[in-house]
């Protein structure tokens, strides 16, 4: 993927892809990292970006959810606890959360692909203190917004965690991950060893 989207030819392309670099520019913050790095949380907050990309593919699937009317479990309740959506559980790796938001984005794109008019009336859940009591419906248009929105601030904090794990920013990953030839990026390479030369 460039650094930048490339030509969109219509609305509902150019949301699909400006949510796809979103997406992977969150993915590439884990590039090069251990599931125990990935799963570490070395900023002043607790997020980790193994559990940040954990939490956007239940959030792209919840947004689904919601645009489809369907439901898939127990619902959560207000005042539940989501923390556990951030950070990876027993037996969960790096590897499986990447692979479970590449499922979930792929299951968003084919979903909206599918639908005839952004303009589909999206029902707002009733009840919860973050959703609007005074808003009826919003758009499949709205919902993608929202998720580029969302894909963004965890993607920035991301960066900021990556950064400082190991000094890693997005431009130099994003060219160690897909081998750019451009010469105004040294690409992303891991930190010798300990005692190694």
């Amino acid at each position: 993927m460039p650094g930048h989207v490339p030509p969109v030819t219509d609305e509902r392309h150019a949301l699909l892809a400006y949510l796809d670099q979103q997406r992977q520019c969150l993915r590439v913050t884990a590039h090069g990292l251990t599931d125990e790095q990935a799963a570490s949380a070395p900023s002043a907050s607790e997020l980790s970006i193994a559990g940040l990309i954990k939490h956007a593919a239940r959030c792209e699937r919840g947004w689904m959810d919601l645009v489809l009317q369907r439901r898939r479990g127990p619902e959560r309740a207000a005042d539940e606890d989501d923390s556990s959506d951030f950070v990876l559980g027993p037996g969960e790796t790096l590897a499986g959360a990447l692979a479970d938001y590449a499922e979930a984005a792929a299951e968003t794109d084919a979903i909206v692909a599918g639908l005839p008019d952004l303009g589909r009336p999206v029902p707002v859940p009733k009840g919860l203190p973050w959703f609007p009591a005074d808003v009826d419906a919003w758009s499949v248009r709205w919902v993608l917004l929202h998720l580029i929105e969302e894909t963004a601030r965890h993607g920035g904090h991301a960066d900021i965690i990556r950064e400082t794990l190991d000094g890693a920013t997005l431009f130099p990953l994003l060219a160690a991950a897909e081998q750019w030839p451009d010469p105004w990026f040294r690409p992303w390479e891991p930190a010798p060893a300990a005692g190694t030369a």
